[in-house]
């Protein structure tokens, strides 16, 4: 058997095992040392440098300190709090709830990074409320999911530290690339709000103004600008620092995480079984990532060992591609693999292998991350399996529907692939930050 149609045997039985339901980590790397074992023997030797060489890299020590400062921030309460101030200050304006929901969810991004946290807590908060006062059911589900997931591309945030360590590109370039793609992001859906409630006033209706005045009450303006200032402390604290050349991501989520438990002992909520609960699911979710990533890499050094990637750029230059016609094709795969698997199975499975006739072709690494990022971020969103749907239908009242959900969102998924279009027209505003 030839070592091409090995690279291809691969590529079926790993989506095969993978559909089946069984751990992602342990179908990569199960699967990629049996073809290892079976057709390129000679390479095993290589594996135990290959995965050494993964989990030493410095850069992802910013994965578990990212996400322990989300959990620490979703524990103190500052969500909430930014929430509910947030809703009375826009509660007068037609769709002011849904606007609020936008700001709020900007700025746990920025802050946290944490899609699952930020989706739970504003589908606790905001929900309710929103469906109380007559909103829209596909509106009220599709702001908040959509709202969720800017954690994604919004900096600091756990995708862009991954892309740039498969894509080896320096992930504070990342951040900084990332900011104005995700502000467009912020912008549309601000604009598809006030369009909506101009078109169906009733569907996103003001508070009334008596209930407004109830809500504010005794020390509502120092409430309001606390509950700003505890994210923007973190935002300069982590993005400042990187941005100003001070310190690496990884020093700059350390930081983070200590300014989250700062944040948490000055809402006096900083205690023992907090902290213990907190480091408990970031060991969990880390161990998850890294799980991956280690047969993520054992994957990789099977495909390349098949000659896979020296098979799929001969395959890309005799089929006459175009540099722009392969990233459409690359990007129409991610998209279309979002709907079925998760975002770090992607950035492990399809990213290290496309990722070499990029470089063929001489494209720009950084926008190519921008992209993949950009992309990634509606596999949150795109159904059956996105996750933020299933964590807001997972706190949502009953007469909630899933099809009422599934609604919502395609405006969204189709603002965000705009901005995707607007991006790859447009590299240069990458570099305005």
């Amino acid at each position: 058997m030839s070592l091409e149609l090995g690279a291809l045997l691969l590529f079926v039985f790993l989506f095969l095992f993978l559909f089946s339901g069984y751990p992602v980590a342990f179908v990569l790397g199960g699967v990629s040392v049996i073809f290892l074992v079976l057709f390129v023997p000679d390479f095993m030797s290589l594996l135990p440098l290959r995965i050494m060489g993964t989990i030493q890299n410095y850069v992802l020590l910013a994965v578990p300190l990212f996400v322990f400062m989300g959990l620490v921030l979703e524990k103190s309460g500052i969500a909430e709090e930014l929430l509910t101030s947030m809703g009375v200050l826009f509660g007068r304006i037609k769709g002011g709830l849904a606007y609020s929901v936008v700001i709020v969810g900007t700025l746990l991004a920025a802050s946290t990074g944490i899609v699952g946290a930020t989706v739970i807590a504003m589908g606790l908060i905001s929900l309710p409320i929103m469906l109380r006062k007559n909103y829209s059911v596909p509106l009220a589900t599709g702001i908040i999911v959509s709202s969720g997931t800017l954690g994604q591309i919004i900096p600091p945030s756990v995708i862009l530290v991954l892309l740039g360590s498969v894509l080896n590109v320096a992930v504070g370039d990342l951040f900084r690339a990332a900011v104005v793609p995700g502000l467009l992001i912020v912008v549309s859906y601000l604009l598809y709000i006030f369009a909506f409630s101009q078109l169906w006033p009733e569907k996103a209706p003001a508070l009334p103004e008596e209930e407004v005045r109830q809500y504010k009450g005794k020390g509502y303006v120092g409430r309001l600008v606390k509950s700003f200032l505890y994210p923007m402390f973190l935002i300069v604290a982590v993005l400042g620092v990187i941005f100003s050349g001070i310190a690496s991501p990884t020093e700059a989520a350390a930081v983070g995480a200590l300014g989250a438990v700062f944040l948490t002992l000055l809402q006096k909520k900083l205690t023992w079984q907090l902290l213990k609960g907190v480091s408990v699911e970031t060991t969990h979710l880390t161990s998850m990532v890294f799980m991956i990533l280690i047969g993520a890499t054992t994957f990789s050094l099977a495909f390349r060992g098949l000659g896979g990637d020296k098979f799929i750029i001969d395959v890309i230059e005799k089929s006459n591609l175009s540099p722009n016609q392969f990233l459409f094709l690359v990007m129409l795969l991610v998209f279309i693999a979002g709907f079925f698997i998760d975002f770090i199975e992607i950035i492990f499975i399809i990213v290290p292998i496309v990722g070499p006739v990029f470089m063929k072709f001489q494209m720009d690494p950084l926008w190519i991350g921008i992209l993949l990022a950009l992309n990634l971020q509606t596999s949150f969103l795109t159904p059956p399996f996105g996750f933020a749907l299933f964590y807001l239908k997972g706190v949502a009242p009953p007469e909630v529907k899933t099809s009422d959900m599934y609604k919502g969102i395609v405006p969204f998924i189709i603002l965000q692939l705009l901005v995707l279009s607007l991006v790859a027209l447009w590299p240069g505003s990458l570099k305005i930050i």
